[in-house]
């Protein structure tokens, strides 16, 4: 079944997947990986299978579809939702391999679980036929819970060049249990260990794929161009989230304040109306960058660079959203028990990841527009 529209399976079952993953996310935290149930019903709607081309049964899906799923998600369970998009992307990056590889990793369906990372933490020898793949990379999400891991390496006695994307079996994998962050805990984002595991040339490709004009669906769409999008979805998601269940919190309290002027009132007022529009102006910066991802026929570095510039402020915008939350929540936001305090702590683990710091994306956006400016 292809996704068309703005509908997919994923988008039209992601409530239900919201509600479990609710449902199940403090034991998910306990536990610092995700609920098995969640993922088989993440899969069983699509999110592996998102990006997959059609030809191996996928759905050959957009990013506005799948950030309508991740938002809906991230409202409930941001953990969640960053697995379904970096499931997503991880597929997506998949489409890379030579056509043997693609054939190894869905002969079995398009519903195969691919977890990974492109930080070149390990090396490569290469050898006949192939490549001997050694390293340590952390923070795999749900690297417990796939079929295969994609490892980013660099060739053994190199300065760095020539760096090389390997897709093996996680039966070769060891996975040690080390994510033990203040959020994100149900991402289950361990550290993966290989020791000489051999690849076969069919199962890796090189790394500039990633950034060349040829992409894998023919267009120019390189992965720094989405990469960050993705990962600021399940932070809005979590914002969303959040502003509805402090106007829960909130709403009694406003009640008892019927005066025409008072000043707790004007307080909470200032504190909804600044962070629901901080939201929604994150919310339209990453709905532009959707349409242009999905629709433009090829991508600029430039495109590139202004994408990486509005996620890192989108990232700021929605932090400083649920940071104004917060304070205004009272000790029943703050509890243990609560989910505002999940979703603000999910909010924040999200919004550290290197990719969304505004000053090295402002930086790179600079240069290139005066690079390229007449």
């Amino acid at each position: 079944m292809k996704a068309t529209g703005s509908s997919s399976p994923l988008v039209e079952q992601a409530d239900r997947i919201a509600e479990l993953a609710g449902q199940r996310a403090e034991k998910a935290e306990a536990a610092r990986t995700p609920d098995p149930e969640v993922i088989d019903a993440l899969v069983a709607a699509g999110a592996a299978r998102h990006f997959v081309p059609t030809s191996f049964g996928g759905y050959g899906g957009t990013f506005t579809q799948l950030k309508r799923a991740a938002v809906t998600i991230g409202a409930r369970c941001p953990a969640t939702a960053w697995c379904a998009v970096v499931a997503a992307l991880m597929t997506r990056t998949a489409h890379h391999l030579p056509p043997e590889g693609q054939q190894r990793v869905w002969a079995g369906g398009p519903d195969t679980l691919i977890a990974g990372g492109v930080t070149p933490n390990g090396t490569v020898t290469a050898l006949e036929g192939g490549w001997s793949l050694s390293g340590s990379w952390p923070a795999v999400s749900f690297a417990e819970r796939a079929q295969w891991i994609l490892l980013a390496a660099t060739p053994r006695g190199t300065d760095g060049g020539g760096r090389r994307i390997c897709l093996v079996p996680a039966t070769q994998v060891r996975v040690d249990r080390t994510w033990d962050t203040v959020g994100m805990q149900a991402t289950g984002s361990h550290t993966v260990s290989v020791q000489q595991a051999f690849v076969p040339d069919t199962m890796t490709f090189p790394a500039t794929l990633l950034t060349e004009p040829a992409g894998p669906d023919g267009r120019t769409v390189p992965l720094p161009a989405v990469n960050t999008f993705l990962f600021c979805l399940p932070m809005l998601g979590a914002a969303h989230g959040a502003l509805r269940l402090w106007r829960q919190l909130t709403a009694a309290r406003l009640r008892r304040h019927p005066r025409a002027y008072d000043p707790v009132l004007a307080h909470y007022g200032d504190v909804f109306a600044r962070g629901s529009s901080e939201i929604d102006a994150a919310e339209l910066l990453l709905d532009r960058i959707a349409h242009h991802i999905d629709t433009a026929p090829a991508l600029t570095p430039t495109d590139v660079a202004r994408n990486q510039r509005d996620c890192a402020f989108a990232a700021e915008l929605l932090l400083r959203a649920v940071d104004r939350l917060m304070p205004a929540s009272g000790t029943s936001g703050h509890s243990t028990g609560s989910d505002l305090q999940r979703l603000w702590r999910d909010l924040h683990t999200a919004g550290s990841h290197a990719t969304l710091q505004f000053g090295p994306a402002a930086a790179q956006y600079t240069q290139a527009e005066l690079t390229h400016a007449r």
